[in-house]
C-alpha cells in the first residue's frame, strides 16, 4: 500500500470478487474455500481484506455494497450485460448520424 493510501482506496483482486460472489450466493466460508479450493483460513483473510478495502462491518453490509456497486448479480437483477450492436458499440447510434 502506497504511504498515505487507505485501505478503502485499493481495488478488489480477482479472487476478492470471486469471494464475494460466493458470499452473495450464501456459500459460508468453509463451503466458500472447499469450492476454490483453499484453506478457509484464506477465506478469512480474503473476507477481512474484502471488509477493510469496500469499509463495510459484516457480510450483510458487504453483499449490500457489491449490489449497489455492480459487483454482484442476485437472482438476475443488476445483471447488466450489454448486447453488442452492429459496429461493435454497445450504444445504439443517434438517428440525426
Amino acid at each position: 500500500m502506497l504511504s498515505g493510501e487507505s485501505p478503502e482506496n485499493q481495488p478488489l483482486s480477482d479472487r476478492e470478487l470471486q469471494v464475494i460472489e460466493l458470499v452473495a450466493a450464501g456459500l459460508t466460508n468453509h463451503d466458500i474455500a472447499e469450492k476454490l479450493d483453499i484453506s478457509k483460513r484464506t477465506v478469512d483473510n480474503h473476507i477481512s481484506n474484502v471488509l477493510t478495502k469496500t469499509g463495510t462491518d459484516n457480510r450483510v453490509a458487504l453483499v449490500r455494497w457489491a449490489w449497489r456497486w455492480g459487483k454482484v448479480c442476485l437472482d438476475d437483477v443488476n445483471c447488466c450485460a450489454l448486447p453488442n450492436l452492429p459496429g461493435g458499440s454497445p450504444f445504439p447510434e443517434s438517428p440525426n448520424e
